[in-house]
């Protein structure tokens, strides 16, 4: 019987396991201590918000001024540990960046827990995400694992990070396969599953078992009002796009401030001081906002409020580069969104009010996949978050409406956009004489029905256009080529030849390929 396991067990599978809980399990170490520093600062600066004193706002002044400055200094040493950090982990599994892993993994977490901790609006999920990536980097190095096994620890890292950050494996195995790393081999999701449980075990012990964001309702949205999904599918697909559009925008208007990129974080620092001294509930990523609706939904006009506080402060505050996520802001601004909708239409009476908590809790759900284009991770994340399987049909509908309507509008994936802005001005860079070379898409050509992520680009050269009709499309990685289309790319001019000739080569290599899977 034993020589018969023996015949069957698979030992690359079980290396990997054995990996991934190794990087889970530091992981998980690495991102509850992180957790755990960002809450208790945080509550201490809601307790000194509540009572203030001249005395207090002057401290809290100086300090934040002394906060920025360390800030600004760790993100001059490594400017890789700006924002989320999703994008960065994107980037390096995409070969297109590379980091000290050890730079990466002190720096973040220090420049974290001082920027997310005195109540900025935002994330710890990001950063958490670049945590465990980084120890996913540091385990590979350790172990001189390279290539493929180095980017498989590295995606198992991050998925840790999300597990750990949100309790939340599943949906942290899931946002690493659909919208990090874009590989669903079965090395990868069983070391990122792996690695995601590891982590999770470790928070679970410290944070305990209750859900992250549990949120209490009395009975599942009857089929009878899921026009009500649509409605509000549409109102978040608008928003989310508007989200999308603005934060793009921020650095370009922070620009204008002539503060150095480095030290522009002093502006969030600074301005968040008169919210605390007004609203200190609302201060922080916003979980306490979304677990505050289990006592108490505010009336519309402060619903309202809130969402236009949060979503201007978010803004300034990611748009400064300071170090820390869109994630877990994101999911307030849609339980906010849904709020202000169930309560509209229960006030004019088209809702009963037993189930405005259940929009609420779909609208998280809706406003991540819009924004992140990640539907299958919002309703995982938002299913193990709230801690209630009842909802999947409800948040798959909205989710869908939210997706198609940020897609018709244009819009791509935010993470992706991120890593765009952060990589192609590099790619320009290493092109000496900039020349346009246009390629025609023919009627049954390989690239015909292909997104753009999915094709191998030569190195040195940019797609900046398609060309349909008469229209000019801005590619992202989803964008699909169509028959007709004509690609306009940016290369050396000296090697437009050489260029046409490598992705010919690539579009053969591929059809051949195709034409052999067809024949087996």
């Amino acid at each position: 019987m034993l020589e018969a396991i023996r015949q069957h067990l698979d030992p690359t599978r079980l290396r990997f396991v054995g990996f991934g809980l190794l990087v889970g399990v530091l992981t998980g170490g690495v991102v509850a201590t992180f957790r755990w520093a960002i809450e208790h600062i945080l509550q201490l600066m809601q307790q000194l918000y509540r009572q203030p004193t001249s005395g207090k706002l002057l401290l809290i002044g100086l300090a934040s001024i002394l906060l920025g400055v360390i800030v600004a200094r760790l993100l001059k040493s490594e400017p890789n540990i700006a924002g989320s950090g999703i994008p960065q982990v994107e980037g390096q599994l995409a070969g297109e960046m590379d980091f000290n892993w050890w730079s990466i993994l002190w720096k973040k977490f220090v420049a974290g827990v001082l920027s997310i901790g005195p109540g900025l609006f935002l994330g710890r999920e990001g950063p958490s995400i670049q945590l465990g990536a980084a120890v996913g980097q540091g385990v590979a190095h350790g172990f001189k694992r390279s290539g493929s096994d180095r980017r498989i620890m590295i995606a198992a890292g991050a998925a840790g990070g999300l597990a750990a950050a949100f309790n939340a494996p599943i949906a942290g195995t899931m946002f690493v396969l659909e919208e990090v790393y874009h590989n669903f081999s079965p090395l990868v999701w069983l070391t990122s599953l792996a690695s995601a449980v590891g982590a999770n075990f470790i928070s679970l012990n410290v944070f305990g078992e209750v859900p992250v964001l549990h949120l209490v309702y009395d009975r599942p949205l009857p089929l009878a009002l899921y026009w009500h999904l649509l409605l509000l599918g549409v109102v978040l697909g608008l928003l989310g796009f508007l989200y999308q559009q603005v934060l793009l925008a921020m650095p370009k208007l922070y620009r204008f401030t002539k503060i150095p990129r480095a030290y522009q974080g002093l502006v969030p620092f600074l301005l968040v001081i008169p919210i605390g001294v007004v609203a200190p509930n609302i201060l922080g990523g916003g979980n306490g906002l979304i677990t505050g609706f289990n006592h108490a939904i505010p009336a519309l006009g402060i619903l309202v409020a809130i969402f236009a506080v949060r979503f201007i402060f978010s803004m300034v505050s990611y748009g400064s580069g300071l170090p820390g996520g869109i994630f877990l802001p994101i999911l307030s601004l849609g339980a906010v969104i849904g709020a202000v909708y169930a309560v509209f239409m229960a006030n004019v009476g088209l809702l009963p009010q037993e189930y405005v908590m259940n929009l609420i809790i779909f609208a998280m759900a809706g406003y991540f996949a819009g924004i992140g284009k990640a539907p299958f991770t919002a309703i995982l994340l938002i299913t193990e978050m709230v801690g209630n399987l009842t909802n999947l049909m409800a948040m798959a509908v909205l989710s869908l409406v939210a997706y198609l309507v940020v897609d018709l509008l244009g819009g791509a994936p935010i993470y992706e956009s991120l890593l765009r802005r952060m990589t192609v001005p590099k790619q320009i860079e290493s092109i000496h004489r900039m020349d346009r070379l246009e390629l025609p898409i023919y009627e049954g050509g390989v690239l015909e029905g292909m997104q753009v992520r999915d094709f191998a680009w030569p190195k040195q050269t940019l797609l900046m256009s398609i060309r349909r009709g008469e229209n000019t499309i801005i590619p992202h990685g989803d964008t699909v080529i169509h028959a007709g289309d004509t690609l306009v790319l940016l290369t050396d001019s000296q090697k437009r030849a050489q260029v046409r000739q490598q992705i010919e080569k690539l579009a053969a290599k591929l059809s051949t390929q195709e034409e052999k899977s067809g024949q087996e």
